[in-house]
């Protein structure tokens, strides 16, 4: 299989889930190397749940796919697949000198430009390359549009158009204590 192939799969999930009346139009496939390892699509008005974009699903489903072990991945387990510790790429602004493996070496494919969540999901995940048909034009011309989240995140704290307050910041101290602590913390 090819980008196109992979990416007629993205578009046929986000057309699945329009027609089944799960959500919007959006699916994605995680692919590593010739070979797809996970597929996603909007769950949005099957689960209600805001955060069941198809990127989102399909790195879910990339995890379990490459950990037998999950959910329960024991610390002795902890350097499998995803988990495993990898060097700090070559320019990287990291100040570890390695992380968890996470999904490197993998590709997504996606109907749509991903949104602020699921390009953060892509981030954290450690995804290679991503690969969108439908751009943010198009996507906020059918009524989803990302451009404000975009813009917000851009403002300090105490100007965006949700309230964002620091509390009680000893008691969060804590638990910051207990990962520098840990003697065998693993970087993710």
């Amino acid at each position: 299989m090819g980008h196109r192939e992979f990416m007629a799969e993205a578009v046929a999930l986000a057309t699945e889930s329009v027609q089944e009346g799960w959500g919007g139009p959006f699916g994605a496939v995680i692919t590593r190397g010739d070979e797809i390892i996970a597929r996603g699509q909007n769950r949005v008005l099957l689960t209600a749940d805001p955060t069941a974009h198809g990127e989102v699903e399909a790195i879910r489903k990339a995890v379990q796919f490459l950990n037998p072990e999950a959910p329960t991945v024991s610390e002795e387990h902890q350097n499998a697949y995803t988990l495993a510790l990898v060097p700090r790429p070559e320019g990287s602004p990291d100040r570890l000198p390695e992380r968890a493996r996470m999904l490197q070496g993998c590709s997504i494919y996606t109907s749509g430009a991903p949104c602020p969540m699921c390009m953060s999901a892509i981030y954290w995940s450690r995804i290679d390359a991503v690969y969108f048909s439908c751009d943010w034009q198009a996507t906020e011309e059918i009524g989803f549009s990302d451009a404000f989240q975009y813009e917000d995140f851009r403002k300090p704290p105490g100007e965006r158009s949700i309230s964002i307050t620091q509390a009680y910041p000893e008691l969060g101290a804590r638990a910051y204590q207990a990962w520098t602590d840990k003697p065998n913390r693993h970087p993710y």
